[in-house]
């Protein structure tokens, strides 16, 4: 049985290496393209009924169909597949930075005195084609401040580091932004800065991510707990941080207490823990 997440067909068209393994008109081969501006949400359906994720500045994707100004496509961070609005797209582009800090904006000039044209979340790309002063200009014509971009090549080495880096953002289902995020965004936006790949729901974190650990085994900073729908990642032997609907943010909670809580609410036990590599 296949994910309707996780794969590029909706009964119209197909990706073309899926013909022979699903029912579709077409199978078409994929038109690059990237998200062009600041986050665009990715729906599970062309009428928009529900966000399923979040896609920011500069990162890829794969269109398979444009249908009543929506695009069907594949995410190519995370292959998450949904509808996103046509206007959101554009041409496809090789970003060479991202942004490393919670937020920043872009300038339509190097000035931190000219009016901001947008704000962009931590994860959003860039590509530089000239630096002037503190700032690196985009292929765009705007400005981004030096000191709040890294290399999109340069890994973070610490995915607890990054998580903390969206602490007090607002809760947000399907968010994937500094402007709001959920717990499996959070999770997904700290694993994929420090270059491990890592899908975009908690029940598909839950299979992959790492390596399983013993309900005693002593906790280890980045660690991550799951619940039935719900991740945390261990900020050192007794919190944890998550972006949680209890407290609408992103928040710090000590451990046995967030087991407590979750168990008392109705949401179950930690189904497991699991150790990133």
């Amino acid at each position: 049985m296949t994910d309707r997440r996780l794969t590029p067909a909706n009964g119209r068209v197909a990706a073309r290496h899926l013909e022979g393994r699903v029912t579709a008109e077409r199978f078409v081969a994929p038109e690059p393209a990237a998200v062009a501006v600041p986050v665009a949400d990715l729906w599970a359906n062309p009428e928009a009924g529900a966000r399923d994720r979040q896609l920011l500045l500069g990162e890829g994707v794969e269109i398979y169909e444009r249908l009543g100004g929506m695009a069907f496509c594949r995410a190519l961070k995370d292959g998450y597949v949904g509808y996103v609005a046509e206007a959101a797209l554009g041409p496809s582009a090789q970003a060479s930075h991202m942004v490393g800090v919670p937020a920043t904006h872009l300038y339509p000039a190097p000035d931190i005195k000219r009016v901001a044209g947008m704000r962009l979340s931590f994860g959003a790309r860039v590509g530089v084609v000239a630096a002037e002063g503190r700032f690196f200009e985009t292929p765009g014509g705007w400005f981004v401040p030096r000191a709040h971009v890294v290399p999109a090549n340069r890994a973070f080495t610490d995915p607890a580091t990054v998580a903390q880096l969206f602490f007090g953002v607002p809760y947000l289902w399907g968010g994937n932004s500094s402007d709001g995020i959920d717990c499996s965004g959070l999770v997904q936006a700290a694993c994929l800065a420090c270059h491990i790949p890592c899908p975009g729901d908690s029940d598909l974190q839950e299979a992959v991510l790492g390596a399983p650990l013993d309900a005693d085994a002593p906790v280890r900073r980045g660690d991550l707990y799951f619940w039935r729908g719900h991740v945390a990642m261990a900020v050192d032997g007794e919190v944890l941080i998550h972006a949680n609907a209890h407290h609408m943010a992103v928040t710090y909670e000590p451990i046995a207490a967030a087991v407590e809580r979750i168990a008392e609410q109705g949401d179950g036990p930690v189904t497991s823990r699991r150790r990133l590599d």
